[in-house]
């Protein structure tokens, strides 16, 4: 892929999507919920799955995947500074569900 062509849209929301279907079949749970304050937007998986979506895409920035997506696409679509701080925290999050997909794929 050329680096001066921009990634479609359609094809980032299309993996989001794909991607959070089939992290949503592994059945990850956070271990730590507060519980605190008020009713979040994207849930945690979402935001991992998006995060994960930017990496297979090669989508290295938050400012670069923010650009190219937007609220029409995935309605519950957080600002970008929100979505990194979510997705900072999700950090062994993330990790237990990077685990639970290799085993998935690596399965013999």
């Amino acid at each position: 892929m050329s680096p001066n062509k921009p990634i479609s849209m359609t094809n980032i929301v299309k993996n989001y999507f794909k991607v959070l279907e089939v992290i949503s079949s592994l059945n990850c749970e956070l271990v730590y919920k507060s519980g605190v304050g008020r009713r979040e937007k994207i849930s945690d998986l979402e935001v991992v799955a998006l995060s994960l979506t930017a990496e297979f895409m090669s989508i290295d920035s938050e400012n670069s995947l923010f650009k190219q997506i937007n609220q029409v696409e995935i309605p519950n679509l957080i600002e970008r500074s929100q979505f990194n701080k979510r997705r900072r925290k999700l950090f062994l999050f993330s990790e237990e569900v990077r685990t639970k997909l290799a085993k998935k794929f690596f399965r013999i």
